[in-house]
């Protein structure tokens, strides 16, 4: 399909088609060839103009560091950790252009989910997210701390308004989600050194799982909404519905208790 793809662009006229074109026509035909030739050097010094990005959505840095729009740069998880000895560097990551990398100090994540939640499908254009939860302190940027975008799903807006969508601001990568207390990293963008390494980052559970695309008959609990806070269905093993019921029941016991 992507071949495909390159032979449609790749008919795209060339400088070099305009200029044998304008020898081999007849001259009255040479005038409408150079007028097209010219069109065709206007075009792409347009599209040049025009192709440039801006980082950091509406809180454009341009490169300062200064200032009420910048404020998210002194704080994590941008800070940047100048000479900590603390952070051991275990992970590193990159965006798909290699604009944006970091490394991540935590061995295991806090935890690790695939959510099946729709935002996420159209998105991440996948059937569904593989997330990992850090406290923002794990993260240090190595490059690409001012190419980042940000998108504010509710309200839809690029502005640096949490929860939001983090992302790398020219090959618009998904980088993480960042909450008010935590982020969510996306494992796909780890380089992993070996399978135990992967290992530490496999996922607990589904979220959102009745919104999926495809059955996934793993034997991991399937949450019908948020994990803790939802249903568990489908191929969920019996001991953690079980022990769902158990909490339950303990939880309406305890608020029974407390109304006395």
């Amino acid at each position: 399909m992507a071949s495909r793809f390159l032979r449609v662009y790749r008919a795209v006229p060339t400088q070099a088609h305009f200029s044998t074109t304008a020898h081999t026509l007849k001259p009255a035909s040479r005038s409408a060839a150079r007028l097209n030739q010219v069109q065709f050097h206007t075009s792409n010094r347009k599209m040049a103009q025009t192709s440039t990005y801006t980082a950091n959505g509406e809180n454009g840095d341009h490169g300062d560091t200064e200032g009420e729009l910048n404020q998210w740069k002194h704080r994590p998880p941008y800070k940047v950790h100048e000479n900590d000895a603390n952070f051991n560097a275990r992970y590193e990551a990159s965006c798909h252009c290699g604009k944006v990398k970091y490394q991540l100090s935590r061995e295991k994540p806090l935890d690790s989910k695939y959510c099946h939640c729709t935002t996420c499908q159209k998105l991440h254009g996948a059937p569904f997210q593989w997330a990992a939860i850090f406290h923002k302190e794990d993260i240090k940027f190595t490059n690409g701390h001012h190419d980042l975008g940000w998108y504010e799903s509710s309200e839809k807006t690029t502005v640096h308004k949490l929860p939001c969508k983090v992302s790398c601001a020219y090959c618009r990568s998904p980088i993480m989600d960042e909450g008010r207390n935590m982020i969510l990293l996306f494992p796909t963008l780890i380089n992993f050194k070996s399978e135990a390494d992967r290992k530490n980052f496999e996922p607990t559970c589904h979220m959102f799982y009745p919104r999926r695309v495809l059955d996934i008959n793993d034997g991991k609990p399937k949450w019908s909404g948020i994990a803790g806070e939802s249903e568990l269905i489908a191929d969920t093993p019996e001991e953690h519905k079980k022990r769902k019921r158990e909490e339950d029941e303990e939880k309406a016991n305890k608020e029974k208790k407390d109304g006395k």
